[in-house]
């Protein structure tokens, strides 16, 4: 089993940075040349040191203008970390020191190596063809049923006609006074005749 140190800012110029802390002895401070490099005001050029003895960090300050604590106290000399405890720059900026333990065994990718580039996303799936098509052809369509066209009836029609006529005609005898046995006894007055006046009407 390893044991893996970092420091994570809860306050200051980058709030949730993560500073992984590797090898024997780290500078942190204000200037580039830093391991650790927080760009804050409060921060001195060069601030604070950590040295890895005995499998622990310990942390000292480098005569820094704003001084340097340890769960609220202020260093007067070095001071072994412990996992949890809290690292303030100046009265902002506050870190928490976390050891992590991980399996040797286990492959473990280095903090400092670059971010990994993420991998391609995966082709979709074909997209199944719709059940009517049959490989890429596309089946035929089923044929549409037409009703064929009714034929009309012209028979009613005519017979309808003819009655209204026959009326109008009938009507037209009776208001104009017309008593000519001659209309009468011709077709179709001859019909109307004898069911108004009885058989033997006409000769």
């Amino acid at each position: 089993m390893i044991s893996q140190f970092q420091l994570i800012m809860r306050s200051g110029p980058t709030p949730g940075a993560s500073f992984i802390l590797e090898g024997d002895q780290l500078t942190i401070g204000r200037d580039a040349t830093n391991e650790i490099t927080i760009n804050d005001a409060e921060i001195s050029r060069r601030h604070a040191r950590l040295t890895f003895q005995g499998g622990k960090y310990v942390l000292e300050d480098l005569g820094s203008t704003n001084g340097t604590f340890v769960n609220g106290q202020r260093l007067a000399g070095p001071r072994v970390l412990k996992a949890g405890e809290v690292v303030q720059f100046g009265e902002q900026i506050m870190l928490v020191f976390e050891v992590t333990t991980v399996d040797a065994g286990a492959t473990m990718v280095s903090p400092r190596a670059s971010a990994a580039v993420p991998s391609a996303p995966r082709p979709a799936a074909p997209v199944p063809p719709p059940a009517e098509y049959v490989g890429s052809v596309p089946a035929s369509p089923a044929p549409i049923a037409v009703a064929p066209a009714k034929k009309m009836n012209l028979t009613p029609t005519i017979l309808i006609i003819a009655g209204i006529l026959l009326l109008i005609c009938c009507c037209a005898v009776v208001l104009l006074g017309v008593d000519n046995l001659r209309i009468w006894c011709t077709f179709p007055f001859n019909i109307l005749a004898q069911i108004l006046r009885g058989p033997g009407i006409c000769p």
